[in-house]
């Protein structure tokens, strides 16, 4: 999936299309550290179709990529983090 960012100032997004459908994942930066992601919105048409997780997943390798924490305010976010022991060196503590 294409995944794309956008950021402005403390804000930012990730999204994807995926058939004509915008998927995204919004957030805050608190700090250089720190990010909050507080909603993730699939439409109906693409549920189960693993794009929720994508978006998670991109958040993650960003977070690494970046050096900064997740706090998943987000309750689809926090899920993937509660299912992904392997997310945790990501995860604000």
């Amino acid at each position: 999936m294409d995944i794309h960012t956008n950021e402005d100032g403390a804000h930012g997004r990730y999204s994807v299309t995926v058939d004509g459908h915008e998927a995204e994942m919004t957030y805050s930066r608190t700090s250089p550290h720190l990010i909050i992601i507080d909603h993730t919105g699939v439409p109906d048409a693409l549920r189960g179709k693993g794009v929720g997780q994508a978006l998670a997943q991109h958040a993650v390798e960003a977070a690494r990529a970046g050096g900064w924490k997740i706090m998943p305010l987000c309750p689809f976010m926090r899920a993937q983090m509660q299912r992904h022991p392997e997310w945790q060196d990501v995860a604000n503590s």
